[in-house]
Formats: structure tokens, sequence, C-alpha cells
């Protein structure tokens, strides 16, 4: 009897378009699925992307039952687990796909050559990104550090497209092989914060699904327009699906392919370039998870606000907006894209507070905390990073809100104390007059906070600091 292959499953929860999974099938009888929660690790899980995985772990296992396996969960430095089951079983290979953040792939290395000491075989495929990071350079053989060029090498040069079929099968898995529960890892909240999750988030394959469904029948034609309205449901709201790989992005445009959507896509395929892009800079630019792109941001002199970082935690900035997305996010475990932005800015230009704080927050409280997406995009608004909005670029809350929230819509639902002021004070309340603020049950000072911090002030504090630090005049 041939001996057993251990598939191990990462960021890659889902059946449909699983190269490893497909590598596994065509090469051994005997699978052993496992899935190691190690939380030995770097950048260990945020408590919102916990929650997610609890579900889509759930989901997957659910799917393996159904299709006459088992999935194995075990948890511990994955090296020692694996080697564990290696020795439990017999097994003489592990497939897995890749993963890119720093610490996985030097893992992965260490990995390789100690079982390849051993004599077992360690097969690691591209399964959850469009191309590899080292495949994508400039005619100087350097990585891209502008988005652009990256974009128009990605459409020049194209991707595989091909997608594999999930399996309808699956060999069943021996009896004495021990399994922890997923509830013995310990990933649902103690705290109920996290009670309004199921009414937004589906996780696991088939939740992915629909959430494409829906999004290419309601949302797609629209998306360049919708996507920058936060009150609108414009956006694909992916991300989650696409970060713990519960569906692929070759599945993705395969679905726009058959469903000859493909120039209808155009802005929304080049948002999925971007998210090659982010994992393109994490892999060759490993240090900007703690430490800014451009050195010369070095020497820019923070400030420790406890007072304003834990408002803008709370959404109780006094900023409309600001405060619609913060409170959405920690409601939801989800931020509209371009009210990310915002708050971003907010909080690193106006606040002048290091952007590693924002990052830290949103990693625990995003269920789509990713760490090339999150890194990349607080850098880009902070104007560290590579392909960077420029120092001098700060967004303005309240321009941005009259614009994009133009009725109120977003804030009245976010932040429900503003929900009674006419338009003409949505997006400034500390303008509104004694009389309209006691006719909308909302005293500024009393019911929202006044405004935190000076935007006129502080924008041009900030433009000082930036152009004195990092231009030297």
């Amino acid at each position: 009897m041939s001996r057993p292959l251990i598939l191990w499953f990462r960021q890659d929860l889902r059946l449909h378009d699983n190269p490893a999974l497909q590598a596994a099938l065509t090469d051994a009888s005997r699978i052993i699925p496992i899935y190691i929660h190690d939380d030995t690790t770097a950048w260990v899980a945020g408590a919102a992307s916990r929650w997610w995985l609890h579900h889509s772990l759930t989901a997957l296992a659910d799917k393996l039952k159904q299709l006459g396996s088992r999935l194995i969960i075990r948890d511990g430095q994955s090296t020692e687990v694996l080697q564990q089951l290696i020795n439990e079983t017999g097994a003489d290979t592990v497939y897995c796909n890749r993963v890119y953040e720093p610490a996985g792939l030097k893992r992965d290395k260490q990995l390789r050559r100690q079982l390849n000491e051993n004599g077992i075989t360690f097969s690691v495929y591209q399964g959850n990104l469009l191309r590899e990071p080292d495949t994508v350079r400039n005619l100087s053989g350097q990585p891209y550090k502008v988005f652009t060029p990256f974009y128009k090498c990605y459409l020049r040069e194209g991707w595989d497209n091909h997608v594999y079929p999930a399996p309808k099968q699956l060999p069943g898995v021996a009896t004495r092989i021990k399994s922890k529960k997923i509830a013995d890892l310990d990933l649902l909240p103690t705290i109920g914060w996290d009670s309004g999750f199921n009414d937004h988030w589906q996780p696991g394959e088939a939740g992915a699904w629909k959430r494409l469904s829906r999004f290419l029948r309601n949302d797609l034609a629209d998306y360049h327009q919708a996507r920058d309205v936060p009150s609108q449901q414009g956006t694909s709201r992916l991300s989650p699906h696409l970060h713990f790989g519960e569906i692929s992005v070759r599945a993705i445009l395969g679905e726009l392919d058959r469903q000859d959507r493909r120039r209808q896509g155009t802005s929304f395929i080049r948002e999925l370039i971007w998210r090659d892009f982010a994992y393109s800079v994490l892999f060759h630019f490993p240090h900007t998870t703690d430490k800014p792109f451009d050195q010369r941001f070095n020497h820019v002199k923070w400030k420790t606000s406890k007072k304003l970082l834990q408002a803008w935690q709370q959404g109780r900035t006094g900023y409309p907006l600001v405060d619609a997305g913060m409170r959405e996010l920690w409601q939801t475990g989800y931020m509209h894209n371009r009210v990310r932005m915002i708050v971003a800015s907010f909080l690193t230009k106006n606040g002048m507070v290091h952007w590693k704080k924002g990052a830290e927050w949103f990693w625990d409280t995003l269920v789509d905390a990713d760490l090339a997406a999150n890194s990349m995009n607080w850098q880009w608004v902070a104007g560290c990073g590579v392909d960077a909005a420029p120092y001098f670029r700060i967004f303005n809350p309240v321009t941005q809100s009259q614009k994009f929230d133009k009725n109120g819509l977003y804030i009245r639902r976010w932040v429900p104390e503003l929900a009674k002021l006419p338009n003409k004070y949505i997006h400034e309340p500390w303008k509104a007059p004694e009389e309209v603020q006691q006719q909308a049950e909302c005293i500024i000072g009393k019911d929202y906070p006044e405004p935190i911090i000076d935007l006129k002030a502080t924008r041009e504090a900030a433009l000082e600091i930036y152009k004195k630090q990092i231009t030297g005049k």
C-alpha cells in the first residue's frame, strides 16, 4: 500500500481551484487534510480574523465530510506538528499552496530543508495570486515600485487562466488519526462584541460564491462609480473570502469570462491586480510591515496622543464620516474602502499618529485583515510607501463626506445620534444652531462630541513637519 500524502490547508480554505488539492488527488490514493493553528508566528491573527477563521474552518470541515474525508485540526508550531503527523502516519509527502508573509516564507524554506533531509517531499503550489511575485519585474530586472507599470505588465503578459474543478469525492481518513475540535482552538471571542457579524457575513467557500454571484448580478455594472459611495453596496466585499482563500482570483476572473463580462469588469479587475501588487511589495520588501519603505520617514516625529487614538478607535472624533467608518468597522468587521483612506489620513496626517498604530487596529478589527494589503495601504496613505500618496495629500473628512455621502445616508446609519440633523449640518454638526440641535435631539458636546482637533490647524502643522523632516527644507 502506498504511503499517505499530507494536504496542508493554510490560506486556501476551499476545494474549488485548489492546485495543491488537485496535485494530491493526482499523485496519491490516501490524503490526510490538516489545518494547523500556529500562534507562534509573527502577526498572529487578530480577533475579527479569528472569528472568521472559526467559521471558515467549520465550513471546510463540513464539506470535506460530505465528500468522504475529514479535516484534521491541530495546534502548535507548524514544523513540529507536521513532523509528528508524519511519524504517526508514515506519510512521505506534504503538499500545500504558497503563502507570502515573511515569517511563512522563512518557515517554508526551513521546513523544505528539514523534510528533504528526512526523505520527505515538500511541494508548494501557486494558488492564491494571479502570478508569483518573483515573476513580475521591470526591464531592469527590478521589482515594480509603482502600480501603473505593474498593472500594464499584467495586461501585457497575462497569467495562467486555468481553473481546477472541485472534486466530487475524496478518500477517507483513518479514524486512528486524532484531531482537535475547531472549538478547542478558542477562536471565538469570550465577550459578544461580534454579535453583528453574522448579519453581514457568511464565511466559507459557499459564502464566497454567493457573494461573487450577488456582486456580478447587482453591482458590477456600476462598480466604477458606486465603489466610492459608502452608503451603497457598490463594492464586491470579497476581500475576506480572498484573504482566507475561500475563492481564488483565477476563479473570479473565470466567472467573469463565463458570463462574458470581463470588459465590463475592467475597474474591478484592476483592484484584483492591486491585490497582487500588495503581495509583490510584501515579497520584495518584507520590512514594510514594520518600517517605512521611504526611509526619510524614519525621522518623522510622530505624536503619542492616547486621547486622540482612543477617540478614533471608538468613533468619537467629532467628525461624522470618520466616526461612521470606525463604528462600521467595530460592528461589522469591515469598512468601506474610501472611508478607510479617509480615517487613515485623519489619524496619520491630521493627528500625526504613527501609521503602525492604525495598521495594528485594523489588523485586530478587520475580518479581511491581510498583512500585504494592510501594510501597503497604510503606508500609501501616510505617504511613506511605494507608489504613495504625496505627503501633502491630506483627505479632508468634511469635503469627502459632502462629496461621497451628500445626503448623509452612511453617517445616519452608523452615527444614529446625528440621524435627525438636516443635510445642511450632517457633515459639520458643530455648526448647527442650538435650536436645530434641540430639534434633532443631539446636543453637540453632550450627545455627540465636538471635533477633537482642528482640521485646518493640524493640516498646516502636519505639512510643516513633513516638509521639514522629509524634504529637509
